[in-house]
């Protein structure tokens, strides 16, 4: 197999100039090294001796701006504008580039890239810069102190440079462990609102290149045949038909048994020989279930004794408290599965080197699960597997599995052949419908009792619903004393002080893979949680702003949720909706990460209505980037009121009915007039803002469709007695 140059460049990561210096921070501190790659320690900034500036970025680029907000890191505290500094993605090395969220684990997710990165890129940054600095006050004559690095130049004390004159005598300077960080008034980049994205043009003029993009000399296509129903094996297949196709080349049941691949010499030939080709499947352990099935175990569940006490009230108490109080009010929730349908389908492309090294090119959210499984499937230690990481077109979690399960699927593919020829897997759009990993189903029950002042007096909330951890290899951090937090989030966690409060929960079985979806428990227990809220404060006569600030009255976690639901309210003119119009409102903590919002609403019940505007403000630390920070309000805000709207998978006999786009509708441009985004100010270090638009969207809009005599407890609403202009 022929390997082109760029590809052995990738793997040998050489330098291209003499002097280039590394700059980088581990557990132990920071560290620096020139010459080639072979001297290189744990980078985050590289320089040339062309003064060309590189932050090599440890979060893969989904659409959610990392490959902005950790470059404008390096730029701040190095001294180099945007324009004069480059991005590459990080090699898959969790004990460099490990999340330091995660362990020593290289990952996105979680709203984590920029929270875990805050200090350890600035430090990199700085480092860099002081560097760069002593080797020019020693060269000049001078104190380091009276130089500074801006725009690319080194100057003061009557001297000036441009930051590549002094890379190589750099290099041989050691870092400090501490080194001065800019002050905030010093910043120019972070915070700026007219900092646009690194990604933005390449994305424009065509150029960037996604893992779907990747097309290898001589490179075969494959496609999985998998089985229709969870638990289905291959029995045995015939491949005669497909035999027949142009472009066919084999087809091979997987080790796994779960699925045949097809391979053939391009995308559409490797489609109609899948087509074509007949299996006979295994079934007798495979799910059967329906959706009404599952939904009926889910609300059962909710009626019996919870599995596990959440947060160790005494149930019998809190349940005198609520049957004792003046105002009762009670409600049962249900959310189906839903699909993640990242407008990128699932793809990856493996290769084997002339060497013999494993190379995976792919939008890789995790690297470091498909590097464990490759390490297993090809029997190579860790430094004989290589990752690029390459753009991806979407994920909302989708990407990042506990078994790396489509990256599993292209090395068990491509450990079948003789290795002589790279392999594309490729997903369709019908394969990320059916493909088996869901938002899991889930289901509440909360009745809260209120006194004669229309004080919450006590709150029993049950969940039932499928975990998440359990059964993966994340179960041993993720699930304490047998609950699993991600289902729970949002209620177990919230900032309002709800006094009397029992928070039970059941476990129910998986009919699907199920898998984190965008902001993960927070989707359907921020729902919960605000939808209640509202009915508490309209069942006692009180506006719904003024009932929650009530249990947001303490400590700074919930004087910074009170503060994002004041500017929401005060921004979104709550109260005064226009004429004909009504208003919802919702507020909720994610990820570290404060979001209220406003929904307001035309139209009625019979004849439709239309979203007229979403007002949100957001607090989520230092806005390194706010262009960033409102474009992932705005893209939260429609993936969450999207799916509510119209969006769920249902089952018939185990196998998903939904396959594309006609049956499983993303949010149209029409569907939200327009939005509107508003950024505490903050001190406070960064926190997540990925996810955290996804949790109140939802909520605000129930709250305004119930101002029209409809509260919807079940989602999707259009299938629950709500339509959409």
């Amino acid at each position: 197999m022929t390997i082109n140059t760029s590809r052995r460049n990738f793997l040998k990561t050489a330098a291209a100039a003499t002097a280039v210096l590394y700059v980088g921070a581990t557990s132990k501190g920071v560290s620096a090294a020139s010459g080639s790659a072979d001297a290189m320690l744990n980078p985050f900034v590289k320089i040339d001796s062309n003064g060309s500036v590189i932050a090599i970025v440890k979060h893969f680029e989904k659409g959610q701006g990392p490959a902005t907000g950790l470059t404008s890191l390096i730029a701040e505290e190095l001294g180099v504008t945007m324009d004069q500094i480059g991005y590459e993605f990080a090699p898959s090395n969790p004990k460099v580039y490990n999340n330091t969220l995660f362990g020593q684990f290289q990952g996105t997710g979680g709203s984590t890239a920029m929270a875990n990165s805050w200090m350890q890129y600035r430090t990199a940054g700085a480092n860099a810069r002081e560097m760069l600095i002593k080797a020019a006050a020693k060269e000049w004559g001078v104190e380091a102190s009276a130089l500074d690095i801006q725009a690319g130049v080194i100057s003061g004390a009557g001297h000036s440079a441009p930051l590549g004159a002094f890379v190589a005598a750099a290099a041989g300077i050691a870092p400090t462990e501490n080194p001065r960080l800019r002050a905030p008034a010093e910043w120019k980049i972070i915070g700026n609102p007219t900092t646009r994205r690194k990604d933005s043009p390449i994305k424009v003029n065509g150029t960037a290149k996604f893992a779907m993009d990747v097309h290898l000399d001589n490179q075969m296509v494959v496609m999985i045949k998998r089985t229709p129903q969870r638990g289905g094996l291959v029995a045995s297949f015939d491949d005669s038909a497909a035999r027949q196709i142009k472009g066919f080349i084999m087809a091979q049941a997987l080790p796994t048994k779960h699925g045949v691949a097809v391979y053939a010499e391009n995308t559409w030939a490797a489609m109609q020989a899948r087509a074509a080709l007949e299996v006979e499947w295994d079934l007798a352990a495979a799910e059967t279930r329906s959706s009404q099935e599952i939904k009926d175990e889910i609300l059962a569940a909710l009626d019996a004794a919870p599995t596990y006490n959440v947060n160790k009230a005494d149930p019998a108490a809190v349940k005198s408290m609520v049957d004792g109080a003046a105002t009762t009010i009670e409600k049962a929730f249900y959310f189906p599965l839903l699909a993640h349908a990242p407008m990128e389908p699932l793809n990856c492309t493996i290769e084997q080197t002339a060497e013999g090294d494993i190379v995976l090119h792919d939008g890789a959210q995790m690297p470091t699960g498909p590097h464990m499984a490759y390490q297993q499937i090809f029997g190579l230690p860790a430094e004989k597997i290589h990752i690029r990481t390459m753009l991806a077109g979407g994920s909302f979690g989708r990407r990042a599995t506990p078994d790396a399960d489509y990256q599993v699927e292209a090395g068990l593919a491509f450990v079948i052949t003789d290795r002589s020829r790279p392999v594309k897997l490729v997903w369709d759009r019908e394969d990320d419908i059916r493909g088996g990993y869901y938002r899991p189903a889930a289901g509440h029950k909360v009745r809260v009792g209120l006194d004669d002042a229309g004080n919450i007096v006590g709150w029993e909330h049950q969940v039932a619903g499928q975990s998440i951890m359990k059964g993966t290899p994340f179960e041993a951090f993720a699930v304490h004393d047998g609950v699993d937090h991600s289902t729970v989030e949002g209620i177990a966690d919230s900032p309002y002080a709800i006094p009397g409060m029992a928070l039970g929960l059941t476990d129910t079985e998986k009919a699907t893979s199920v898998l984190w979806w965008r902001s993960v428990g927070h989707t359907h227990t921020a729902y919960v949680m605000e939808v209640m809220m509202d009915m508490a404060a309209r069942a006692v006569g009180q506006d719904p702003v003024a009932f929650r600030l009530k249990y947001l009255a303490g400590e700074a976690d919930q004087a910074r949720k009170a503060a994002v639901l004041k500017l929401a309210a005060d921004k979104g003119n709550w109260g005064t909706p226009a004429a004909g119009n009504v208003q919802g409102i919702a507020v909720h903590k994610s990820f570290g990460s404060y979001v209220a919002e406003v929904v307001e609403i035309s139209g009625n019940l019979a004849d439709g209505i239309q979203i007229e505007k979403v007002t949100a403000a957001v607090d989520c630390g230092i806005a390194v980037n706010p262009d960033v920070v409102k474009a992932q309000i705005e893209g939260g805000i429609g993936y969450g009121i999207g799916h509510a709207m119209r969006d769920q998978i249902t089952l018939d006999g185990g196998a998903v009915e939904q396959s594309n786009f006609p049956d499983y509708e993303p949010l149209r441009i029409s569907d939200i007039k327009a939005i509107e985004t508003h950024i505490v100010a903050s001190a406070e270090a960064p926190s997540g803002i990925g996810e955290p638009g996804t949790p109140p969207s939802a909520p605000a809009l129930a709250n305004a469709i119930a101002q029209l005599d409809l509260l919807v407890a079940e989602l999707p609403m259009s299938a629950n007695g709500v339509s959409f202009a």
